[in-house]
Parts: structure tokens; C-alpha cells; sequence
């Protein structure tokens, strides 16, 4: 089976479930709306805050979509995707993304990170935006770094905003007493939780749009399966959907109906 044959036999014109949307052609559901607009008064308020959700909630399109429209001029956003790097790796990137060349001992290198964070909003009148991804597998070291970072000017004015992104397990982790010092830091929490059944099948039916079509391919038993079964997670969604797809294609269905959402879930729960 081909791409381009299952969307022939859809009528679509593009892919639909894909991640690789503009921010402006996301699917805003109330979860995800709450979520832009908390990460939205981080940054206005150059706080620190943590944005947790379960795998596939949406944390990082939450981010993309409050990030995507500031003005490069006031705004410097770096984002590190990958806590792998180590402690001294954050501030390496912090200090390469300022365009400055890392200093080689860690002595050195912590206060060349924040003199630059700093001089970003003193000298050039910017912000810097923080997001670390992933960051409930932040080390317990790292977390100490990221204190360190945020305490050198946060108790008189804020450099730069902090977003923390990450499953469950950040919150509880935040709340151990060594972490103590950080987790009264944090000026906002916030938790994405699933699409209701509702917002499920305005998200298909909105990437079924997207992708061509207006009118109705899932029927709404396979809307309602896909969602009890997904849990309402957006990339649960759009695996599942996608799957439901081809199975519909491989039966010659004219609609996703039930049947063909089961043979879906069957296949990628097999997996």
C-alpha cells in the first residue's frame, strides 16, 4: 500500500495526523487552549513554570503554538529537547544559542550563562525563553544547575522566562524536599489532560478538513472507540486515526466505520 493510493482512495489531498502543522492550522481544544495561554504568562512575567501531561498530551505543540508568533526582535527562544546532555551540557547550549563560544571550565562557564541571559534583556532588550523538553529526566544535578540559573537575579528581576515540559512524574519529582529550593520557584503549574469525546471528533473531523474533506468519514462509533481507547491524547488520536484509515482502505470501505477503527486498535496493539 502507497500513501498516495490511500489518499486517492479517501479523496484527500495531504496527509492527515501529522505533527507537521502550522501553529495557525492547530486543532485548539480547551486542554490545549489553557495550556498556550499559562505558558503565555510565563514568558510575559519572565517566571519559571512547569507544564506537565501524560506522553503525547500535547506539552511541546502547547509551546510551539505560544512561541511561534513572537517577535524575533524582543525574543530569543532556545529550546533543548534532550536532558541527555548533562548539567554543564545546558549551559553550553545556553551560552552557544546567545552565539558565545562555551567556556571550557565549569567554573567559568555557569557565570558566562547567566551574564549572557542577562545581557539579552539589559543590553539588546530581549527575552530569553527557556523550554527544556523532557524534563522529568532531568538528573537531580541538572535540576541544581537549573536553581543555580534561576537564582542569580530572580529575586530582584527575571533575565528570562523558564518552562519546564514534562510527564507526571516531574511534578512528584519537584516535590521531594532536595528540590525544595526550586519547586518554590515556580510561579505556575499546569497539567494537559485529554480531549473529551466531543473534542475528539472535532479534532478528526478538523484533519480530515485539513487534508481535503468536509464531509464525514469516521463514523461516530469509530470516533467514540478511537477516544475511549486513545484516552483522548492527541498522538494516540492520530495514530489510531491513521491506522483506522488504512484499514478502511484495505476493506474498500467508502467510511471509517467501527469495524474498521477495531481492526486498528487490534493491529496496533499488537505491535
Amino acid at each position: 500500500m502507497s500513501i498516495d493510493r490511500l489518499r486517492a482512495h479517501w479523496g484527500l489531498s495531504r496527509t492527515p495526523f501529522t505533527k507537521e502543522l502550522a501553529t495557525s492550522m492547530l486543532f485548539a481544544s480547551a486542554a490545549h487552549q489553557e495550556a498556550v495561554a499559562r505558558v503565555d504568562w510565563i514568558i510575559s512575567e519572565r517566571s519559571l513554570g512547569v507544564v506537565c501531561g501524560e506522553v503525547g498530551a500535547g506539552k511541546t505543540v502547547a509551546a510551539r503554538a505560544a512561541t511561534s508568533n513572537l517577535d524575533s526582535s524582543r525574543y530569543s527562544i532556545i529550546y533543548l529537547p534532550n536532558p541527555a546532555v548533562g548539567a554543564r551540557g545546558i549551559y553550553t547550549q545556553i551560552v552557544t544559542a546567545l552565539g558565545a563560544t562555551p567556556r571550557f571550565y565549569r567554573a567559568t562557564l555557569i557565570p558566562q550563562a547567566t551574564d549572557l541571559l542577562a545581557a539579552e534583556t539589559a543590553e539588546r532588550g530581549k527575552t530569553v525563553v527557556l523550554i527544556l523538553d523532557e524534563a522529568h529526566l532531568l538528573s537531580a544535578e541538572q535540576l541544581e544547575e537549573l536553581r543555580m540559573l534561576t537564582n542569580s537575579e530572580m529575586d530582584s528581576r527575571a533575565t528570562f522566562a523558564c518552562l519546564l515540559l514534562g510527564q507526571p512524574t516531574l511534578r512528584r519529582k519537584l516535590r521531594q524536599g532536595v528540590f525544595a529550593a526550586l519547586d518554590q520557584r515556580i510561579a505556575l503549574r499546569s497539567t494537559i489532560d485529554g480531549m473529551d469525546r466531543k473534542e475528539t471528533g472535532e479534532y478528526i473531523a478538523h484533519h480530515i478538513k485539513l487534508a481535503g474533506r468536509s464531509d464525514t468519514i469516521f463514523s461516530d462509533d469509530a470516533v467514540t472507540l478511537i477516544h475511549d481507547a486513545a484516552r483522548g491524547l492527541p498522538r494516540a488520536v492520530n495514530n489510531l486515526a491513521t491506522q483506522t484509515l488504512i484499514a478502511g482502505y484495505a476493506a474498500n470501505k467508502s467510511i471509517c466505520d467501527e469495524s474498521s477503527a477495531r481492526a486498528a486498535l487490534a493491529e496496533i496493539t499488537a505491535e
